[in-house]
């Protein structure tokens, strides 16, 4: 990926979906990001308790009641899939979240996956299933189902190709499976597919959903996780991260075809690399200098940019006493090629916001970032005070961002996303602001919105929905609206259609359900 070719090998992000600790969306995740809020959430005894938590295990003064938390995981759109009951019941739900955040990824890109002529992979990893013991638990519904099925619904193998086929996608559907940075490997991958010509658009990321949600975690002196439930990257009291759910789906496509079709672009991927640490580090799980310096010069040189003109990192960021300093001598090593200038960057870690979200912080990170850059402000990175004196930020270029802040860049604004796994497989993705648009032509005065749905009551939400859209992003072009849901969205057979003037115009109508200006009916699809 090499600026010299123009947009040519540039990856456009044109759509994500997702759910994370505290918020049901991106949109969501934005404001309490934007907030400095944290989503990690203290249980109480009896909430540990009723979740089927030992007493013995609450008693132990090891065990830290605090945890990144998805809210209603049980629930889940079935019949929109074509799922049974029992089928959605012996699926593990990190399957069931990843399926409906594909959807939703690509309704946020404005596609249909059925009218898109080209070909759209699949590629994506889920973290260890602790859901599947309590399917054979209940002996009367694995025999309901039969053991196939159960494995198939809970076997990490069919978490991509599961999405294919209730989408219809019909590109490569790879799982991807590298520890903690597996969502952005998947994304490094889903690029270089999309560059190669495999696929035309591709959905890539990761989800991490643990049962029971309602679950503290045990703390060991020496190890990766907090003793007080806080994750401090690169601040003096940094003891480790803090365990959290989440999913997250980025949806790509190649630049110079995002900007053909007129697509939303979010941001563009300049660069990205993997490699792995090797034997060279102290042991299997501990991270490596060398190897993280390596991949970041790798991702910086494929994207053809200097390191000067990244103005902001999301880093793996786990606040462990091992892992941050070995994090911030490998970006100053990357960094340095002939530059001297010190704290011209910021940096800032998710995981202080969220947790760690094991398979799905890397996307995580990447969506962040995305929504930074849209925005045009850098989140503060939360519970920092005090350098840990080991990084010596001082001489680094290196500054942790610890309060909202306007992101201003002499160029475009640039970013270095980075996920480290345990094992050695370490992700750097280089991200740009989304390159300024064409000026569009002017619109016919009037519009034609159309809304459907599988049920009459998910019409009526999904016309909630349209409503809150509008009155949330009063900027939108109606006439892209307008083109989105007729050409981007699926046809169902309840169906509702609206012409009107202008948003105003549109907001009033559907506030007020004019029956004389909204037409609703119910038709079988052509």
């Amino acid at each position: 990926m090499s600026s010299a070719d123009g947009f040519k090998t540039d990856i456009a992000v044109i759509g994500m979906a997702g759910r994370f600790p505290g918020a049901a969306d991106a949109d969501e995740l934005w404001q309490n990001l934007r907030d400095g809020k944290e989503s990690i959430i203290p249980f109480s005894d009896d909430d540990l308790a009723a979740a089927g938590i030992d007493p013995s295990v609450l008693a132990d003064p090891q065990y830290v009641k605090r945890r990144g938390f998805l809210s209603n995981i049980a629930a889940f759109a079935a019949s929109f899939f074509g799922f049974t009951p029992r089928e959605a019941e012996i699926t593990d739900p990190q399957q069931r979240f990843f399926l409906e955040c594909a959807w939703e990824a690509l309704e946020h890109a404005g596609y249909d996956s059925e009218q898109f002529s080209g070909l759209i992979g699949v590629y994506g990893g889920t973290s260890s299933n602790s859901y599947q013991h309590l399917v054979h638990a209940h002996a009367q519904t694995l025999k309901a189902v039969g053991h196939l099925q159960a494995d198939i619904g809970n076997a990490r193998d069919y978490l991509t190709t599961r999405v294919s086929y209730k989408l219809n996608l019909q590109g490569p559907s790879v799982v991807v499976q590298t520890a903690c940075s597996t969502s952005l490997v998947a994304v490094h991958i889903a690029c270089q597919s999309l560059l190669s010509g495999e696929c035309d658009m591709a959905l890539a990321g990761g989800v991490s959903i643990q049962v029971p949600q309602q679950a503290g975690y045990f703390y060991q002196e020496g190890g990766v996780a907090a003793p007080d439930g806080r994750c401090r990257a690169f601040d003096a009291r940094a003891q480790g991260a803090v365990p959290g759910s989440g999913v997250g789906i980025v949806v790509l496509k190649r630049l110079q075809d995002a900007l053909d079709a007129g697509d939303t672009i979010h941001a563009a991927i300049k660069g990205s690399a993997i490699n792995n640490d090797g034997a060279t580090k102290a042991g299997f799980t501990a991270p490596s200098v060398d190897g993280q310096a390596r991949v970041i010069v790798e991702a910086l040189s494929l994207a053809g940019v200097d390191p000067e003109t990244i103005s902001y990192v999301e880093a793996h960021g786990t606040g462990t006493v091992l892992g941050d300093p070995i994090e911030i001598k490998a970006l100053t090593e990357a960094f340095r090629t002939g530059i001297d200038q010190t704290q011209f960057c910021a940096i800032g870690s998710v995981k202080t916001n969220l947790g760690h979200l094991d398979v799905a912080a890397g996307v995580t990170g990447l969506i962040k970032v995305i929504l930074a850059l849209k925005h045009r402000q850098i989140p503060a990175s939360l519970h920092f005070e005090t350098p840990n004196p080991a990084l010596d930020l001082a001489s680094s270029p290196f500054f942790v961002n610890t309060a909202l802040s306007e992101w201003r860049s002499a160029g475009p604004r640039r970013a270095g996303v980075s996920s480290f796994g345990i094992g050695g497989t370490n992700a750097h993705v280089i991200v740009e602001e989304a390159p300024p648009l064409a000026p569009t032509t002017a619109a016919r005065p009037w519009q034609v919105l159309v809304i459907s749905a599988k049920t009459s009551t998910a019409l009526e939400q999904a016309t909630s929905n349209l409503v809150a859209h509008l009155e949330a992003n009063p900027q939108l072009d109606l006439a892209d609206v307008a083109y989105t849901l007729q050409c981007g969205r699926r046809t169902f057979e309840h169906r509702r259609m609206l012409i009107c003037r202008d948003r105003d115009d549109a907001l009033d109508a559907l506030r007020r359900h004019d029956p004389a200006r909204i037409y609703t009916a119910w038709q079988p699809d052509s």
